[in-house]
């Protein structure tokens, strides 16, 4: 079944159905469309793949002996189809992941949680932050014809659990023999994040991979105990998924919005602001239980608290149906109930 356009159709292929990870090849139609809104409410003319490209020119990270980055790419991909083992393929790949975590590293050195989400904040500040970097990695690696895709963070390297409060992309080795975590916001290429969220057994679920050698992901935990899957049993957040989580991102850091940014205090201006992308974000993917828990927090901040309770009470159906309930949902929950 497929689901509703994000964007116009002429800016944005058809979506797939959920269980299809999101196509986000450099300078494909959803590369492109998802970098072009980006411009178009940073009110930014160009083109930014054209950016991309340049700066590749100009960094001295060179992928192979391709000139251009679209014949790096394309040189990359044609090696990949002519190596004669499995090994040498995920060699290759590998190879490719960590050239991509060099290169964004390199080009985009400042990290911004406030604008770093925006691919015009690249362009004009030099700032990047895990949904864009993670964008650009997977896309990079998808022309160079790998299957890479994004999933979302809910327990890091160290542990530390959040409510869905990092993202990381991530490539499946040609082989089958597991995926890698190509995370930018680590010093090393391959990260070992182990709470994540992706799509598993016909769904939405919170996961905990489980790492082998050299980083590697072998399987995926259901948090809910309803089993493992190898990784050819996950897929990778589809495209109504990441454009949801890029109208978070602009809800979660709006101007006197949720978080007050910029004005150190949520203003009734900035709070609609958020209202209006975090409504964005869950008609885009109504199972983003982020967006809709933060949507709770914006209603309540607004005095809306019936709505909020409301919210709240969704947001939590959402979190049961994905396997597991992150603290800060539980109390705003609690609160809910006991009004």
């Amino acid at each position: 079944m497929l689901r509703p356009l994000l964007l116009s159709a002429s800016l944005l292929l058809p979506v797939a159905a959920a269980q299809n990870s999101a196509d986000l090849t450099y300078g494909g139609p959803n590369f492109t469309a998802l970098s072009g809104e980006s411009y178009k409410i940073a009110g930014l003319s160009g083109d930014f793949g054209s950016w991309l490209s340049d700066a590749y020119a100009k960094a001295g990270v060179p992928l192979g002996d391709g000139k251009t980055l679209n014949d790096a790419l394309a040189a990359r991909k044609a090696a990949l189809d002519a190596a004669k083992t499995p090994a040498e393929k995920d060699k290759l790949a590998r190879d490719t992941g960590a050239w991509a975590h060099k290169f964004i590293k390199k080009v985009v050195p400042k990290f911004s949680l406030e604008r770093g989400f925006e691919f015009a904040s690249i362009v004009k500040t030099g700032e990047r932050q895990c949904l864009l970097q993670s964008t650009i990695i997977a896309g990079l690696l998808q022309k160079a014809g790998l299957d890479a895709g994004l999933v979302m963070v809910w327990k890091s390297m160290s542990g530390q659990e959040s409510n869905l409060g990092h993202v990381t992309s991530v490539l499946r080795l040609p082989s089958g023999a597991g995926d890698v975590q190509v995370d930018a916001s680590e010093p090393e290429p391959f990260a070992t994040h182990s709470g994540l969220l992706a799509w598993v057994g016909g769904g939405y679920r919170f996961v905990e991979a489980q790492f082998g050698p050299d980083n590697l992901i072998t399987a995926y935990k259901r948090a809910d105990g309803k089993g493992s899957v190898k990784p050819s049993g996950l897929t990778f957040l589809d495209l109504n998924y990441v454009r949801s989580q890029y109208d978070y991102y602009r809800a979660e850091r709006a101007i006197g919005g949720v978080l007050g940014t910029g004005t150190g205090k949520s203003t009734p201006a900035g709070l609609k602001t958020s209202e209006m992308y975090l409504r964005r974000a869950l008609q885009a993917e109504p199972q983003n239980a982020l967006a809709a828990s933060v949507l709770g927090t914006v209603l309540r901040k607004l005095g809306r608290n019936e709505e909020a309770k409301q919210q709240y009470r969704k947001a939590a159906v959402l979190y049961k149906l994905e396997g597991h309930t992150p603290q800060g949902m539980q109390t705003n929950l609690d609160w809910a109930n006991s009004q």
